[in-house]
């Protein structure tokens, strides 16, 4: 009796310093390659949470076959990926609370956090469809999926050689997708970090660049639009266009309202909202205008405003030509764009260097902005008519329209009348 005590005693202390040196080899290295039941099991006999002891009855079998006993032993044979409980989800259903409800099932199911570092993954992956991307508190909820106080280095040796190389990766991974849509970590985020991972760890290095950088560029830029954007159609479009012309005493005009009407069948039209946008310096150059020289509709043109894209569409003229800018006399001393006239040429020194040329594309004067999200001549006939009512010299223009992308609704527009080249031409 005293012989099989003294073999079971000597048996798992050899496992147990086994046990430690494959761990210890393997955090020097940085691999992933060991077994995720091994560097658990390992984890927790450095921290005298489990004990490996064999029976009689193991003793022609090897380590790794008792461990894997073990760890089948009390457990179910649910073997379901962490990507399964999200696709579970139906469609119209995916929102913040059908997330966090994901959330709850797993670490109700795995008590012990089991494969939890595959399970973030996934939500990660998952969280643009549930649109939950840019909610911190989501954030925070997915950071409490990791264990508590276990990945914590107890001394020097384990915070030099990286504790825990994958779990605090996924956790950096976590802070760099909330830095990619622009979510600032809140004070639960730390407390958070320092419960799983200890005061100096990666992943509570990485919050400290988040805060020490967010704010430093929340107003860096000089033409900023406010936060969060409006939802309707028209007040956005009227920022865009404020945006692009960059007036702020431009007048903005609403010429048509989006709406539903119904023809003469019954069935419903969709109109589509038409905003413009002119100041008094392009009102000016309309009105200087030939009344026989054709002005264009060029567009559509792409205008962010963060994440969200509008087109518009210009006005404009030809450009001038040579004879009329060489006759065009200007006085120096009035105008502000042109300096005093030298009539002397200063000679360059030897060691000057020649500035390179830059080729300067001249283009026709625009004369107004509009947008609208149909890029049909029929759609933006209601723009030219009411510009014509104020501009005068605009009533006997022919207006053309040079659309630069042919869309499918313009393809389907230009079906059966001839204005499939992409330029169209509009009289009185």
């Amino acid at each position: 009796m005293k012989t099989l005590l003294s073999h079971c005693l000597h048996r798992s202390v050899f496992e147990m310093f086994h046990v430690r040196f494959i761990l210890t080899v393997s955090r020097c290295h940085k691999t992933a390659s060991m077994p995720r039941r091994l560097s658990f099991m390992s984890a927790g006999v450095l921290q005298g949470n489990i004990r490996t002891f064999s029976t009689p009855g193991d003793r022609g079998k090897d380590s790794s076959e008792v461990m894997r006993g073990n760890e089948g032993k009390g457990r179910g044979q649910d073997v379901r990926s962490p990507e399964d409980l999200f696709e579970g989800v139906a469609v119209p259903r995916r929102d913040k609370e059908t997330f966090q409800r994901v959330l709850s099932t797993y670490c109700g199911r795995e008590p012990r956090r089991r494969n939890h570092v595959d399970f973030i993954y996934a939500a990660l992956r998952k969280m643009p469809e549930f649109s939950v991307e840019r909610d911190v508190s989501v954030y925070n909820r997915l950071l409490e999926v990791f264990p508590k106080e276990v990945f914590v280095p107890r001394n020097f040796i384990q915070r030099m050689f990286n504790h825990f190389p994958r779990q605090q990766e996924c956790a950096v991974q976590v802070l760099e997708q909330m830095e990619a849509y622009g979510v600032l970590p809140s004070v639960d985020t730390k407390v958070l970090l320092i419960e799983i991972f200890g005061n100096k760890s990666h992943p509570l290095r990485k919050y400290q660049r988040i805060l020490y950088w967010f704010p430093r560029f929340s107003h860096a830029n000089p033409f900023p639009f406010p936060r969060p954007l409006p939802t309707q159609p028209v007040e956005l479009a009227k920022i865009a266009l404020q945006r692009t012309l960059g007036y702020q005493q431009a007048e903005i005009t609403v010429y048509q309202h989006p709406e539903e009407v119904e023809d003469e069948n019954g069935q419903k039209i969709h109109i589509p909202h038409l905003v413009g946008i002119q100041n008094n310096e392009q009102k000016t150059l309309l009105s200087h205008h030939h009344p026989g020289k054709p002005v264009y509709v060029d567009g559509p043109f792409t205008v962010w405003l963060g994440r969200v894209s509008l087109e518009y569409f210009v006005l404009r003229g030809d450009p001038p030509s040579p004879e009329s800018e060489a006759t065009r006399k200007v006085d120096p001393e009035r105008s502000l764009y042109y300096p005093l006239e030298m009539t002397f040429d200063l000679e360059r020194d030897l060691g000057e260097v020649n500035e390179p040329e830059v080729e300067k594309v001249v283009e026709g004067p625009i004369f107004a902005l509009c947008h609208s999200p149909s890029p049909l001549p029929s759609s933006l006939s209601p723009w030219i008519s009411a510009l014509r009512e104020s501009n005068r010299s605009l009533e006997g223009c022919p207006v053309l329209f040079r659309l630069s992308r042919t869309s499918s609704e313009l393809a389907a527009g230009a079906v059966g009348q001839g204005e499939g080249t992409g330029q169209h031409r509009m009289h009185d």
